[in-house]
């Protein structure tokens, strides 16, 4: 029987795996008003592009988690809800609804700062929060 929180944890082993998302740089345009440059921007793979949507049906579907307080889930458990704070906080110690909350705020941390989400990816930081998941749902 596949656990709670298996509609994310499926992306363990497909994550690495893909080639995430580049960065697009606009450099055919060259600033006049008939060819404005068009800021950068993260183009995502459809694999996270799905994560997200999974993520967002989690929260839609989990209600009684709050996981749309994500920051105020993170300040409880003394994680701020920064890059920093959030990639160096002590796994062992959260709840699955913490981990929830971590996972929330980075995919929501793209939306203020394009590339934010990527970081998470690319470190490594996102698996680690998906293998406690994965753990805490065992």
């Amino acid at each position: 029987m596949p656990g709670k929180f298996e509609i994310l944890t499926k992306y363990i082993d497909k994550i690495g795996d893909d080639a995430i998302g580049v960065w697009f740089i606009d450099k055919e345009n060259d600033g006049t008003p008939e060819h404005p440059i068009q800021m950068p921007y993260v183009n995502y793979s459809e694999l996270v592009n799905n994560f997200i949507n999974d993520i967002y049906s989690f929260i839609e579907n989990n209600k009684e988690l709050e996981l749309t307080s994500y920051g105020k889930i993170l300040n409880e458990n003394g994680i701020e809800w920064g890059t920093e704070s959030m990639q160096m906080a002590n796994l062992n110690c959260l709840d699955a609804r913490c981990i929830l909350a971590l996972i929330v705020g980075a995919v929501r941390a793209e939306r203020f700062c394009d590339g934010a989400l990527l970081n998470f990816l690319k470190n490594g930081t996102i698996l680690q929060w998906l293998l406690r998941l994965q753990e805490l749902d065992e």
